[in-house]
């Protein structure tokens, strides 16, 4: 089959190369522009740009997906296919432009977990499996009649580094596998029952703040969700922090104590949620490394009745 890859980040890089190892005609990557990183804010390739040019590749990188000319160079290359994966809404007119249409890998067993942000959210809601599904892409994101789906067991401790390296451990052969099915002689695709969808909306700075007043359970599953990237956030003496590991702690909760103190211990960072305790494990101060909560401690030494995530009034920040 003549296919079109369409991709961006390191979850989309296995699947590439499974598809440049196989008997499909790879004919040329579509990716995102080149983004300023690090210190120097030099101008990096994605991920798959980086992993097309050492499969010697020919790659695009479109500013629009609505321009003429990008159009006019697919049309120009004959495609059987577009396979998406971690890519960006295609119109209309581009997605029916192949001979089979166009095809997705999403990271949640549709129709649950429905928009960008689906590892995430089947962490932070404390789900035990997930999958991978694919689909064609029609006007609405992804609604599309499913092809194939794979489940996928979600362990205690997986947080969202895990799960998305073990979902993309498996994406290549499942590529692999949807391709072979929509080849197949009257091979029919499924539609989604509507009635079972649920929403993964994207991550806002708004989103990822840490709700210390929620049980302690919900708070380390709101952690693990968000780790590493964008990571949990919170403050502390009106600085940001990112809270990347956390445990339900071996302490009583008191509905007395205020939820996001921190409670005294020498060798724990232990904060108080909703009648429950967890404990920090890794966290990034701003400005600073990523420590434990010992290091915390010891460097932050908090007095009694401080507290993560304290609220900043207009008047306070004019200050």
């Amino acid at each position: 089959m003549r296919v079109v890859y369409m991709g961006t980040p390191v979850f989309a890089c296995k699947p590439l190369r499974a598809l440049q190892e196989s008997s499909h005609e790879l004919l040329a990557v579509v990716t995102g522009a080149d983004k300023r990183r690090g210190r120097g804010r030099s101008l990096c390739p994605s991920e798959v740009c980086e992993t097309a040019h050492e499969l010697d590749l020919p790659v695009l990188k479109p500013r629009t997906l609505k321009s003429r000319k990008l159009y006019e160079q697919l049309a120009a290359m004959e495609p059987e296919l577009f396979v998406v994966v971690a890519f960006r809404i295609l119109p209309e007119k581009l997605f029916t432009l192949p001979k089979y249409g166009s095809i997705n890998l999403h990271a949640s067993l549709l129709p649950k977990y429905r928009g960008a942000a689906p590892i995430n959210w089947a962490l932070i809601n404390g789900e035990k499996e997930t999958g991978l599904t694919s689909f064609f892409l029609n006007r609405t994101v992804d609604t599309g009649d499913m092809i194939l789906q794979e489940k996928i067991t979600i362990d205690d401790e997986d947080n969202y580094d895990s799960l998305a390296g073990k979902m993309s451990e498996i994406a290549g052969p499942f590529l692999l596998k949807t391709l072979d099915l929509i080849a197949q002689p009257g091979f029919r695709p499924q539609a989604q029952p509507d009635e079972l969808a649920t929403p993964a909306p994207k991550l806002t700075p708004e989103s990822v703040m840490i709700d210390f007043g929620l049980p302690a359970e919900q708070v380390r599953n709101f952690v693990r969700g968000l780790s590493s990237r964008p990571g949990a956030a919170t403050t502390f003496r009106r600085k940001k922090i990112k809270i990347l590991a956390a445990s339900r702690a071996d302490v009583e909760g008191s509905a007395d104590i205020r939820p996001g103190s921190v409670l005294p211990d020498k060798k724990r960072l232990l904060v108080q949620c909703a009648n429950s305790v967890i404990e920090v494990k890794s966290l990034v101060p701003e400005g600073k490394k990523e420590m434990d909560g010992a290091s915390f401690l010891n460097g932050f030494k908090p007095q009694p009745g401080e507290l993560f995530g304290e609220i900043i009034t207009g008047a306070e920040k004019k200050k």
